[in-house]
């Protein structure tokens, strides 16, 4: 009877001790490497090329469909010991076998090109992904077309778009290879063929093929008219057409050529027809978005605060000095609103600062004639909604601010908004989806990952997720309709680390660290491109520029300011449309 009670009870949590080991499998794994390293309680060896390597057929078939169809079907080798494997590298078999026993392996380029096609045979798709992202990360205009031709024969369908997105990209640089010289001409047409190809005007086009068929004309003369029919020369300029193309003996000894050339000529010479002419060679190519300049505003440099502004065009890689703005601004605010750049508060090396200032690229001049906000601010954000300008807390030199004011271009005139719920300096400002996002920054007593976010329709704030990390002086960004939260400082130290919010999701995930650390660091988009721009890295003030590429999901360094900046602004303009300006 007392033993039915007892087992009627319901069970007490002292009554059970559930466990699950972490470190089982890891022991377990090293236990089994050293079993084959002894060669102990092994039942198969795996011959390639001489090289025998003993192992466990239930290891090698847990791990690869290859090896498990090859032991547990009705294969000879599932009764052989010895199992010779041909058209494989006998040291990639060999890594590959040591991952199987130890999770661990190391992609190099002194190893991936005979890596990736045996972890394609052994069916190891882990590995194929880390051989094609380290091959992204290669991707050079030097190398992309070796890579391409890679991906393409090892069925690599993500790294042959990206690789092929990177060749479009930078084909400007790409054809200047030896590699685009080497082209079969069926990769060249699939190249010169895309919509996407990033060039300045189809005569870079034209003279990429023509270099192409020089190279070796006895053996490519035969295909200057299948290649040349991808060439747009109805988008041509006349004198280009008949000066250049027209007058090339390989083009006039061609009569396919010849009609190639009098069909652009005809788009050319009867505007009045063109609508009835359309077709693959008339459609303009939609290469890059490109027209936008960024400039980067004041900052603190030796020691001091400074007015230099200074302009980089993306397209030339160059950094050009502007006009200074009149006062020295460190910590300042930078917005652009109806094609002006605004400069907001900061702090001068001696005061802190209310005063605005505007700056017109097509006069090349700064004016103050700005209302100024009603509270001085330095580590100011600053950001554009609806047409207002926002300009959301800092410090005022007295304490950390929570306010947040709003400026109507039409008025001339700032007003308060509904303050934030956490006093923020060195905060990061985005907009995105009607809201604007307040990232992190600092409290005045230590940085913050808090986020939160402003409706206007109904004038409040309200908590989002927060980032993974706590960061002030960062920099942030809206990027394919994320917000790009990278760099800044937490509590001890300068921050390389980014991560990136999904609004949807209402989520923070990381994505691959900036080069360098960087605290006060300025983050733009400029041409569908994102850039980190200066900032402090903890032993010096920086002067270098990166770049992000969400496919490859790395930074590359691209360039340097003429000053160093840590705490300037940043922001981004189409470039001026006139051709009487002065930069």
């Amino acid at each position: 009877m007392g033993d039915v009670l007892i087992s009627d009870r319901p069970p007490s949590p002292a009554s059970r001790l559930s466990h699950t080991s972490e470190k089982h499998p890891r022991v377990t794994l090293q236990e089994l490497n050293v079993l084959r390293r002894h060669r102990e309680l092994c039942d198969v060896v795996i011959n390639v090329k001489g090289r025998k390597i003993f192992a466990h057929r239930v290891i090698l078939s847990a791990c690869s469909p290859y090896f498990r169809a090859m032991f547990t079907g009705e294969l000879e080798e599932s009764r052989q010991t010895e199992v010779t494997i041909c058209d494989i590298d006998e040291n990639a078999m060999e890594l590959l076998i040591d991952f199987c026993y130890t999770s661990h392996i190391v992609v190099e380029e002194s190893n991936v090109q005979p890596l990736l096609p045996a972890a394609c045979l052994l069916q190891l798709a882990e590995i194929q992904d880390i051989c094609c992202e380290f091959l992204k990360r290669q991707l050079d205009p030097e190398n992309c077309l070796g890579i391409r031709a890679f991906a393409d024969t090892h069925s690599c369908r993500e790294l042959l778009r990206i690789a092929d997105k990177f060749t479009q990209h930078n084909f400007q640089e790409v054809m200047e290879s030896e590699e685009f010289l080497l082209l079969p001409v069926g990769q060249l047409v699939d190249i010169i063929c895309s919509d996407e190809l990033n060039v300045r005007s189809e005569e870079q086009v034209f003279n990429a093929v023509m270099a192409w068929l020089k190279y070796n004309v006895a053996d490519r003369r035969q295909h200057l008219a299948q290649v040349l029919q991808h060439v747009r020369m109805p988008l041509l300029s006349p004198k280009f057409l008949v000066g250049t193309v027209g007058s090339d003996l390989l083009v006039r000894s061609d009569e396919a050529c010849r009609d190639l050339v009098d069909e652009a000529k005809n788009y050319l010479l009867l505007p009045q027809e063109r609508p009835l002419m359309q077709g693959p060679r008339t459609r303009p190519r939609k290469p890059t978005r490109r027209g936008e300049v960024l400039f980067a505003v004041g900052g603190w440099c030796s020691g001091d605060a400074i007015a230099s502004v200074e302009r980089f065009d993306p397209e030339t890689a160059d950094w050009k000095m502007v006009a200074p703005m009149s006062k020295r601004r460190c910590g300042v605010g930078v917005a652009v609103l109806n094609d002006l750049l605004y400069a907001v508060g900061g702090h001068d090396g001696q005061s802190y600062l209310n005063s605005i200032e505007r700056y017109d690229p097509q006069t090349n001049q700064w004016s103050c004639d700005v209302a100024p906000t009603t509270s001085c601010r330095t580590s100011v954000g600053v950001a554009v909604l609806d047409g207002f300008l926002y300009a959301v807390g800092g410090q005022d030199g007295v304490q950390c601010l929570n306010h947040v004011e709003r400026y109507d271009p039409k008025e001339n005139k700032w007003s308060k908004v509904a303050p934030m719920t956490t006093r923020r300096l060195g905060v990061a400002v985005a907009v995105l989806g009607g809201y604007l996002y307040a990232i992190g920054g600092s409290d005045g007593q230590c940085p913050l990952n808090t986020v939160e976010r402003y409706d206007p329709r109904q004038n409040k704030w309200c908590a989002v997720s927060p980032m993974s990390t706590r960061r002030k002086h960062l920099g942030c960004a809206v990027f394919n309709n994320f917000i790009y939260a990278v760099g800044g400082r937490d509590d001890c130290m300068e921050l390389s680390s980014a991560e990136r919010y999904n609004p949807h999701t209402n989520s923070w995930s990381p994505i691959v660290a900036m080069t360098s650390r960087r605290s006060g660091v300025g983050l733009a988009v400029v041409n569908g491109q994102l850039y980190a721009v200066g900032g402090f890295d903890g032993t010096a003030y920086l002067k270098t520029i990166e770049v992000y590429d969400p496919e490859t999901n790395q930074w590359r360094l691209c360039g340097c300011m003429n000053y160093r900046r840590l705490g300037g602004g940043v922001g981004v303009m189409r470039a001026p449309q006139t051709e009487n300006y002065m930069w």
